[in-house]
């Protein structure tokens, strides 16, 4: 493996334990400015949440930067082919997920994600975590799961096992073991983009738009939910003539 690519990880891997001593130290600092104690919690967890994600992905930029531009250079050809696939990965990830949720549903385990409940509870007060779940999340974990992670299995192993692998490990940083079925057909969905075009850019794309549509759809669910409704009552009326 090169050696950027062990950097990225220990990057990646310190600063998903950094928030352990950075958010005590904010805390402790907005308290020595007299910022009331309860509002320097979530301000702390926020900063730190923002800071450490986009100083990462800065980092990781950096030692990428060569490679994208040379990677940028040799792949010129099947640019429509390339856009095609990324757009067509947002639903072929979209179908993954919904027929991997069907599964777990059938083994008793529920829906939804405590994971994405915690994160949706920050952007209701501090919409500026948005760029943290649609955007920069997504591009660190393509980088570290699939890039590096598939991408360096898959030069040894098939497919299936370098994809299984990646998307175990790609459960275990979400935290959450028990939808390990729903992070799979991710993976699987997101590493097969990888391989088909040969750019991270695709999975990427297909990563940021699934995780942003998923965003959009928990901030309206009441609108949706009553537009449901009303498209019901419609069909009804329609119905009764």
């Amino acid at each position: 493996m090169k050696k950027e690519y062990w950097i990225i990880l220990i990057t990646y891997i310190a600063m998903q334990f950094s928030s352990i001593i950075g958010i005590p130290l904010l805390y402790l600092l907005g308290s020595f400015f007299g910022f009331e104690q309860e509002e320097m919690k979530f301000s702390a967890v926020v900063i730190w949440l923002i800071f450490s994600f986009a100083a990462t992905l800065i980092i990781v930029l950096l030692l990428l930067r060569n490679e994208m531009k040379n990677s940028m250079r040799n792949n010129q050809a099947n640019v429509i082919s390339s856009m095609c696939w990324a757009i067509g990965g947002i639903f072929l990830s979209l179908f993954a997920q919904s027929a991997a949720g069907i599964i777990e549903s059938l083994f008793g385990i529920t829906q939804g994600s405590e994971n994405t409940e915690r994160l949706m509870a920050f952007v209701e007060r501090s919409p500026i975590v948005i760029l943290v779940i649609s955007i920069i999340g997504p591009i660190l974990e393509e980088v570290v799961f699939r890039k590096i992670i598939f991408g360096t299995l898959y030069k040894r192993l098939n497919f299936f096992l370098s994809a299984l692998i990646s998307s175990i490990l790609f459960a275990l940083a979400h935290s959450e073991f028990s939808h390990i079925l729903l992070y799979a057909s991710m993976g699987f969905t997101f590493a097969y983009l990888y391989v088909k075009t040969k750019r991270i850019l695709v999975p990427i794309f297909a990563h940021v738009s699934m995780n942003t549509l998923v965003v959009v759809i928990q901030l309206n669910q009441d609108a949706i939910q009553k537009w449901i409704e009303q498209s019901n009552q419609i069909t009804k009326f329609i119905g009764g003539f």
